[in-house]
């Protein structure tokens, strides 16, 4: 008997793990058994080899083959594990030298013997690097992707036959160069500007003011009063994503199939539209192989809901839980999986089903109104920051030929209260005892304690806030919100502390009644 190991690396959640992949080759009828907990797709792997194989010029001994994929009880997902059982085979079969044991091995094969893209490259880099890994070979298509985590040598493999010389020494295979993510940064943004709204400086102001502090919006208004074209140019006046932001957006993007080697990053903050129809599972991440939904695909950029009371009420209390802890657990029979969901939450209704409540058109009874607006939890409405009303614009303000502010303008105010909130929360002892292990990158993100540290009161701020909790029968959630809506409006101020100005604009984005005009 005669037996290897190869190091690979498996995939749960966006986390990787280490996986060792070891062959037994024996003298007995030939069989070729891969076990471990492999799933359906990884015991298919037993063809997708032995034809790699063939077309490669190496014939499978005619033994009896055992392949273990260890740990062996960590369930094994997916296609990755085809070229680590392939080299782990032929090692053991003394048909290849002694795999190194700081070299490991991912991806899926075709029967021709050629490599094909794996979902999650970027996860399994930066877990490799982890994991002390020094070589780590990839499908040619993953490379690009891969060769963003620093630490790690990434090997482009096109064909099974590339790499058998490559590990013989006939001829090698150059590496990927480790990509400097600054040539990146920013650059596949697509979108409009807030130079070609009309109008509406209420409601911009308000997005400013999400943007410049991670803050939830709820604007209502009637249909065609410029919600939908107010969200989508958002992602306008973001600050670029850092390279730990991009890498962690990329990484779950990556393990939903939507990077690939013409778009091996993401470079610009997600926006995120799904339709009114989502299912829980769409929003929230599920199924048999648990994947992340729409609230991990906007991690650290927006998920806009337009339309929000034609959701699903059970979709939008999905919801709740991941805008409090950032994160969102998958649980299923074979395991769980946590995704980071780290997202700005705008959304958008209209003030009646009609639409044009508060006017002659509406034709909607104070019931419907109510049944309508009821559609929405109150435990989701407290978890919104910012409430805001959209007016129709009258005709001379539609043809107005003045210029509006163009985004540019507004991210530099944006960018320059970010950098304030930065400069905050990179002391250690900014975060408080509970959010220690927690990075915080903008007031938004506060925990109770931080709250409690950086937005202190005057007087005077007291008194107001005092009135107003009393008056708008606010709960303790909402009395922090409103606090750290006022920080990120002093830090658009430049202003060390939070004046009574400050607190009274936060006061007024916190409507009695949704859709009550700021």
């Amino acid at each position: 008997m005669t037996t290897s190991r190869v190091r690979s690396v498996g995939l749960g959640g966006v986390r990787g793990y280490g996986v060792t992949v070891e062959c037994s080759v024996s003298r007995g009828l030939p069989r070729f058994d891969v076990v471990g907990l492999p799933d359906a797709a990884v015991k298919e792997s037993r063809e997708r080899v032995r034809s790699a194989a063939d077309i490669s010029g190496f014939k499978l001994p005619p033994a009896h083959i055992v392949v273990n994929l260890a740990p062996a009880d960590t369930m094994k997902k997916g296609t990755l594990y085809d070229l680590p059982i392939l080299f782990s085979i032929l090692a053991a079969s003394g048909s290849m030298p002694p795999i190194p044991d700081d070299a490991a091995f991912i991806g899926e094969l075709s029967l021709s013997g050629e490599t094909r893209p794996i979902a999650g490259a970027l996860s399994v880099a930066l877990s490799a690097e982890r994991l002390g890994i020094k070589s780590l070979f990839v499908p040619v298509d993953n490379a690009d992707e891969a060769s963003f985590a620093e630490g790690v040598t990434v090997y482009p493999v096109a064909r099974v036959a590339d790499l058998i010389q490559h590990l013989s020494g006939q001829k090698q295979i150059e590496p990927v160069s480790t990509k400097n993510y600054g040539e990146y940064a920013d650059v596949d943004y697509i979108g409009g500007d807030f130079a070609e709204v009309k109008g509406q400086d209420n409601v911009k102001r308000a997005l400013e003011i999400a943007a410049a502090g991670g803050h939830n919006v709820l604007m209502s208004g009637p249909p065609g009063s410029g919600k939908s074209m107010l969200a989508g140019r958002m992602p306008s006046i973001f600050p670029a994503m850092s390279r730990a932001e991009a890498l962690e957006t990329t990484a779950i993007h990556s393990i939903a199939g939507e990077t690939n080697s013409k778009r091996p990053i993401i470079s610009a903050r997600p926006f995120r539209s799904p339709h009114h129809t989502v299912s829980q599972a769409g929003l929230a991440g599920g199924g048999t192989n648990p994947k992340p939904g729409e609230i991990s695909l906007a991690h650290n950029g927006v998920l806009f809901l337009d339309e929000l009371p034609e959701f699903s009420r059970f979709a939008l209390e999905a919801l709740r839980q991941p805008m409090e802890e950032g994160e969102v657990t998958i649980s299923r029979v074979s395991g769980s999986v946590t995704y980071p969901s780290r997202f700005i939450l705008i959304c958008a209704m209209n003030p009646c089903k009609c639409g044009w409540h508060g006017t002659s058109r509406c034709t909607c009874s104070d019931n419907e109104v109510l049944r309508y607006r009821s559609k929405i939890s109150g435990p989701l409405l407290d978890r919104i920051d910012i409430y805001v009303g959209v007016r129709s614009l009258e005709f001379d303000e539609l043809r107005d030929a003045k210029p509006a502010e163009p985004s540019a303008s507004v991210r530099e105010r944006v960018n320059a209260a970010r950098e304030l909130q930065r400069t905050r929360f990179s002391d250690p002892n900014a975060n408080g005892a509970s959010g220690a292990n927690r990075r915080t990158e903008c007031n938004g993100q506060m925990s109770a304690s931080m709250v409690h540290k950086h937005c202190e009161l005057d007087e005077a701020g007291t008194k107001l806030l005092r009135t107003a909790f009393d008056a708008l029968g606010m709960t303790g959630r909402s009395h922090d919100k409103i606090l750290r809506v006022a920080r990120t409006i002093a830090d658009l101020s430049n202003s060390e502390k939070i004046e009574v100005p400050h607190l009274a604009e936060a006061l007024q984005y916190r409507g009695f009644e949704i859709g009550e005009d700021a």
